[in-house]
Formats: C-alpha cells, structure tokens, sequence
C-alpha cells in the first residue's frame, strides 16, 4: 500500500482532553511558517462514512464500532492519506491508529483483534503521543463537558493514560518512530516546536511496514 510513496507521514494522539487539535493547528500554522507545508487530516474523516462513525460512537459498541473504525481509517488512507505520500506531501493526521489501540480496548475489544483489523494500514513515520497529568485532563473534559459516553467513566482518563504509554511501547517495538510529549506545563506551540523539529527537512519516507499482527505489550 505504500509501495512508492515519497512523502512523510506524521501523527497524532493522545487522551480526550490533551489539547492534540490546538497543537495539530500550531504545528501546522508553524510548518507553513518554516516553508514546509503539510497535509492536515483527521479521524474519524468527514465523509459519509466518517460523519456516521462519529455521530454513532455512542450507540454502536465493541467489535462492531472497532469495525467501523478501521473502515473509516482504510477509507481515509485510500483517499486521502496515501495519495498524498504519493505525492511526496507531508501528511498530519489528528488521530490515527494509536487512538484506536486504547479507546477501543477501553470499549472491551480485545488488542489482537485491533492488529488484525488493522492489519493493511500504513505506519506512520512519527507517531507523536501527547500526554498530561490524569486529574488535569479530567479537569478540562468537565469545563469542556462531555462530549462521548468514555468521558462517564470516572477513572477514564487514568485508564486511557496508561493505555496511551503502552500504545507507544508497542509502537517503538514495531520500529516506528514514537515522540512521547508532556504537555501539561508547555504551551501548544511549544509542543508544534518540539514535534517540527522531529521531522527531517526535507522529510523523507521511511520503509515503513503494516501492522504487524502479534501484539507487545498489551
């Protein structure tokens, strides 16, 4: 699937709460600023079926949801994600397979059946994990208020911290390029500095390889 591509493919996750699309847009707005322009995306994406992955995340649980998800994710790298490496693009996404890796282990999907279905999915070149104290993420996703049924979890974002460290240990044992960011004392576009400067200038693409299909670490 990424046979051929020239471009460098960075993404970005972390727990609900962690600030990942404010720094999404200073690293992007800092990118652009450095004379490095950057494809930016999300998951889930905006299509039909993306739209319908989000708007039903409540109600459509377990297997069933993390099916879903990986369709949207497959869809995504079809349409957009790949396109663009071939082009030679560097690619930002707001989410990617690490998100699916905790929030659907927290939904009770077993972290096989995750590799599995996303099995064919490209990895990406850097994979960034923004982290924060637990009780300060709590903190912000009440002043924000919720948004999904993970939040009614009271040890939620404890749970989803930890997973978010496994995430990346699994991650770096599969050789993929992993930056793991504190961000609960640093400013959004100190974290956009920190991230940018991880990536070569100009980018170039990794042999990366697909999921692989035995888990570490979870």
């Amino acid at each position: 699937m990424t046979r051929g591509r020239t471009g460098w493919f960075v993404t970005i996750d972390g727990p609900s709460g962690v600030g990942k699309s404010t720094t999404v847009q200073a690293l992007h707005d800092l990118l652009a600023d450095q004379g490095r322009p950057a494809t930016r995306t999300a998951e889930p994406t905006t299509t039909a079926l993306g739209t319908f992955t989000r708007s039903h995340a409540n109600t459509i649980h377990g297997l069933a949801l993390a099916c879903l998800v990986a369709a949207t994710r497959y869809e995504h790298v079809e349409t957009v994600i790949d396109p663009a490496l071939r082009r030679g693009a560097l690619v930002v996404s707001d989410r990617y397979l690490p998100s699916t890796l905790v929030l659907q282990q927290l939904d009770g999907v077993p972290s096989q059946f995750l590799i599995d279905v996303n099995r064919h999915v490209p990895m990406p070149d850097l994979a960034v994990i923004l982290t924060a104290e637990p009780g300060l993420i709590a903190q912000r996703i009440t002043e924000r208020g919720i948004t999904h049924r993970w939040h009614l979890d009271p040890t939620g974002p404890s749970r989803e911290a930890d997973l978010y460290r496994e995430a990346a240990t699994y991650l770096t044992s599969r050789g993929v390029d992993v930056l793991l960011l504190d961000n609960s004392a640093y400013t959004p576009s100190d974290v956009a500095r920190r991230i940018a400067d991880a990536i070569p200038t100009p980018p170039i693409a990794s042999a990366t390889s697909p999921v692989p299909t035995t888990p570490q670490g979870t």
